[in-house]
């Protein structure tokens, strides 16, 4: 009763207003599943975004999630939802609906296609394709890598239409062209790590889901006397809001819901994703794995074996983002989130971190005055995320660090290989 006392007054928390009145409603809180938009990153609305007139961008490592696509498991959810309603009709017609549930009457329907890329969901990499070639003209490549999966592959070429226009010289390879032991882009789950296991993030959901969605099923089923809306109908009406958005770009469901009841969703999408892939996983798994992207970062920054490229356009999934920041201790929460209680004030936002589309980006810099040595920079989502691991040592105005001091602060990742005695024990090889 307490919890359920508490999540009842979030709508009068000034907190919930403030954070969806400035990020424009609901479209930027719909956790990994949120449209594209530009993040704000915890703690970093103070950094400077641009660097000093000085210094030049020699480098560029480019890791971008996919864009819009269908749902996949949560397509069950809205299909059952949309059986619901069809067996209430003939209530539905009766009963007398306040103005957010008023298209309801005239049936609601789902042609949403499972898995794939959505019309936005190209536009998204076609867009970010351009403004990254106007943003680093001086950079190119001929070559592009990409996971396996159809949707991060059309990714690729849609960035790469808008990077390079009609008939470009350049080649999309997949991970399974390559004979790496191991992929940064997609080191888990798979044989790499046995133990690896998306279970931990559904339980965490469900855990989480106990406390929120009674709550929003007694408020809408008063609203449909006689419709009898389940928690999974909720569930279903809600992810319905989310893939409404990333195939068209509106939604009635996400009108119906409150900016509480939004919030608390989100919750759930960020303890999905932090205990699938991130820092609730046990062991300090999701470290572990975001190792091999850490060590690529650096071997190729630090040109260890002679043959690093200038530009590097690479693109994977959330779990690829997210395992590389949580090797890299970013966005961390302490002490860690709980599925039996929301922290509002949390720093893991997947909305920010990992929307569709979301593009991180490792730059390497060198300056004629501001600094000495080349230095790093992270812009993940069209913003700076403070490089906090190199402590002291992060410049607090642009967020950035030596790349030597970073390199000795990945000290952890730069230990770990492949099949190691750690690799080994943590992952069940």
């Amino acid at each position: 009763m307490r919890m359920q006392a508490f999540l009842t007054l979030l709508s009068s928390t000034p907190y919930v207003h403030d954070y969806f009145n400035i990020a424009q409603g609901v479209l930027n809180h719909l956790g990994s599943i949120s449209p594209y938009h530009r993040a704000r990153h915890h703690d970093a609305s103070e950094i400077e975004s641009e660097l000093p007139i000085d210094c030049t961008v020699d480098q560029v490592m480019l890791m971008h999630r996919h864009g819009s696509r269908g749902p996949i498991g949560e397509h069950k959810y809205i299909e059952q939802l949309i059986q619901t309603l069809y067996d209430a009709t003939d209530v539905i017609q009766e009963v007398e609906l306040p103005h957010e549930l008023e298209f309801l009457r005239a049936g609601y329907n789902s042609s949403l296609t499972p898995n794939n890329l959505t019309i936005l969901g190209r536009k998204e990499l076609f867009d970010h394709g351009v403004e990254f070639a106007l943003k680093y003209p001086h950079l190119t490549t001929d070559v592009i890598l990409s996971s396996d999966s159809g949707r991060v592959v059309e990714s690729a070429r849609w960035f790469a239409l808008g990077f390079f226009g009609l008939d470009p010289d350049v080649r999309i390879v997949t991970v399974n062209d390559k004979d790496d032991p191991v992929s940064w882009i997609t080191p888990a789950p798979g044989p790499a790590c046995p133990k690896f296991n998306y279970g931990f993030g559904r339980q965490a959901t469900l855990t989480w889901g106990k406390h929120y969605l009674p709550l929003i099923t007694d408020r809408l089923n008063t609203l449909l006397p006689g419709v009898g809306l389940t928690e999974d109908d909720i569930h279903g009406a809600l992810f319905a809001c989310a893939y409404d958005m990333a195939s068209y770009g509106a939604s009635p469901w996400c009108g119906v819901f409150q900016p509480d009841e939004l919030v608390n969703f989100e919750y759930e999408r960020d303890i999905l994703m932090d205990a699938s892939c991130a820092y609730m996983l046990p062991d300090n798994m999701a470290a572990l794995v975001g190792t091999v992207f850490v060590n690529k970062l650096i071997d190729r920054f630090t040109n260890s074996k002679g043959d690093s490229r200038p530009l590097y356009l690479e693109f994977g999934h959330d779990v690829t983002i997210l395992l590389a920041l949580s090797a890299l201790g970013l966005a961390k929460d302490d002490p860690p989130l709980s599925p039996d209680e929301i922290r509002l004030g949390r720093r893991f936002r997947t909305s920010e971190l990992t929307p569709f589309a979301a593009n991180m980006v490792w730059e390497k810099f060198t300056c004629t005055s501001s600094y000495d040595g080349p230095q790093i920079r992270l812009i993940l989502n069209d913003a700076t995320m403070p490089l906090t691991i190199c402590g002291q040592g992060m410049d607090p105005t642009y967020g950035t660090c030596p790349l030597d001091t970073f390199v000795d602060a990945n000290h952890y990742s730069t230990s770990i290989r492949f099949r190691d005695e750690t690799w080994n024990a943590t992952c069940g090889l």
